[in-house]
């Protein structure tokens, strides 16, 4: 038989679905501290991963040319963000001014290492939360798609995501605005 190498596509599930507004203020409400509120504005703001997130390095964050680079993929450190670093840096100065760890958040225990925070400490805040960090880095790209005419080409510029996600981000937004995926030519 020759079926060995016919790719069957996986299923992409159903409509993705954004967060209510509810949900997003409690997530911001948990945001007390600065490590948790750059956490969290970089999931919502810029479709961070957790994983991202945890192993971002100090060189990612341009703070003099207003950038970020959020896996590999350089972008405008908005002013929401822009406030967070800083806060986040102040603290992170102070806390361990003598810390040579060159990952953006650091703990306690990573402070005196060179590895990056655990997953588990990267995650906590909105652990029992609706708007998780990946709920919130859905929504963030799910809203972009939104906003901007459910174009999956704008969409994998804008946050570095490959061809088959952002075709689901933009069919998404397509069903969620009521739209044909593609027009008939008339």
């Amino acid at each position: 038989m020759a079926t060995i190498r016919i790719r069957v596509p996986r299923q992409t599930g159903g409509v993705l679905q954004a967060l209510v507004q509810a949900d997003i203020d409690e997530a911001i409400a948990t945001a007390i501290t600065p490590d948790i509120r750059l956490i969290i504005a970089l999931a919502a703001v810029h479709a961070a991963r957790p994983k991202m997130i945890r192993t971002m390095q100090l060189d990612d964050v341009d703070v003099g040319n207003r950038r970020i680079t959020v896996g590999g993929h350089v972008r405008p450190l908005d002013d929401l963000t822009h406030r967070a670093v800083l806060d986040w840096l102040d603290h992170r100065r102070n806390r361990w001014p003598n810390t040579a760890n060159p990952h953006l958040l650091i703990t306690q225990k990573t402070a005196v290492e060179l590895g990056p925070a655990g997953k588990l400490w990267t995650t906590r805040a909105t652990r029992n939360l609706t708007a998780t960090l990946e709920r919130l880095r859905v929504d963030r790209q799910l809203e972009e798609a939104l906003t901007h005419g459910a174009d999956p080409l704008h969409l994998a510029l804008v946050f570095g995501i490959d061809e088959k996600t952002a075709i689901r981000y933009a069919d998404s937004a397509r069903a969620l605005l009521g739209e044909p995926a593609e027009q008939a030519p008339q």
